[in-house]
């Protein structure tokens, strides 16, 4: 009798141990195959191999999509396929008692997305809100995503350990896939109409570049009714003479006698006087002033006397 009791304590805890177990198991696949709503979610679980991950979870919450709010996703990579519905499995158990006692109303949610390390910034968490009207709303918690996925029901429940709740439509972060969340690329814009103006020419020579002369001015008439004052002539300006070139004398008109031998006091020019320099002024730079005068002279004389001769 003494061994029987020393036995009985480790076999109660070892029953006991083995119906916590069975308690607390559960598989996702079976849960969600009584529902052919959830077919394709279900079938995603699967491909995706989140469904084992799951079910080693021992507290956990699976927002569900129909088939119907699952088109989205439809022609997407696995890899993508299986990083939206990993953010579908919230780690913590929340139903819907639970969901509207929510601390302020809202809370931050970290998923199976984010314990995997594949997501960036806040990817991998989701925002939820209870509303005053009653309702509670999901969406991503990337700064700027609006709140769109609707609480719609609960589907299942094991208290505290699994809950699966449906929600209105996938969610899909920001930056997650870009051909879902990236505008579509505008088309190229279309070439320009071919022009009619003729080809260029080749390029000009350096003549043409240069600067045409600008036309001068033509003065405008004056208005009907006032004279003009005519502009006075412009003074011209006579040249000074050259230095070093004398001016050449004019030739004398008869023939110019013998130099005269020159006067004792008197100083010799250097040069002829010009014509037409009065009497008695003093001598120029040519010394030949004195003949030419007297060769004029003469000349008068001589004209003079042919005149009176052609008389008589």
């Amino acid at each position: 009798m003494h061994l029987k009791s020393s036995i009985a304590p480790p076999t109660f805890l070892l029953l006991s141990f083995l119906l916590f177990s069975s308690a607390t198991a559960f598989n996702i696949t079976q849960l969600l195959a009584q529902f052919s709503d959830f077919s394709t979610f279900n079938g995603y679980l699967t491909d995706t191999q989140l469904a084992a991950d799951i079910n080693k979870r021992q507290s956990i919450t699976i927002l569900a999509v129909d088939n119907g709010g699952l088109s989205p996703l439809s022609g997407k990579p696995k890899d993508v396929i299986k990083k939206v519905v990993s953010l579908h499995v919230v780690l913590d158990y929340f139903d819907v008692p639970k969901l509207q006692k929510l601390p302020n109303n809202t809370a931050t949610l970290p998923t199976l997305f984010q314990a995997s390390g594949e997501s960036t910034g806040q990817q991998g968490f989701l925002n939820v809100t209870h509303l005053s009207t009653g309702g509670v709303v999901f969406g991503s918690a990337v700064h700027g995503t609006t709140l769109g996925a609707n609480l719609v029901k609960s589907i299942a429940s094991q208290p505290y350990n699994i809950s699966v709740l449906q929600i209105s439509t996938v969610i899909i972060p920001s930056g997650l896939d870009n051909s879902s969340t990236s505008p579509s690329p505008s088309p190229p814009p279309r070439p320009p109409p071919p022009s009619s103006a003729p080809a260029p020419g080749p390029s000009p020579s350096n003549k043409s570049l240069a600067p045409a002369p600008t036309p001068a001015k033509t003065p405008s008439p004056p208005p009907p009714g006032k004279a003009t004052p005519p502009s006075p002539p412009p003074p011209v300006k006579a040249s000074p003479p050259s230095p070093t070139r004398p001016m050449p004398s004019r030739p004398p008109l008869g023939p110019v006698p013998a130099k005269a031998p020159a006067i004792p006091g008197r100083p010799i020019a250097d040069g002829p006087t010009p014509v037409g320099s009065p009497r008695g002024s003093p001598p120029g730079d040519d010394d030949s002033s004195a003949p030419a005068t007297v060769g004029i002279h003469l000349a008068v004389v001589i004209m003079l006397v042919s005149s009176l001769l052609s008389f008589t």
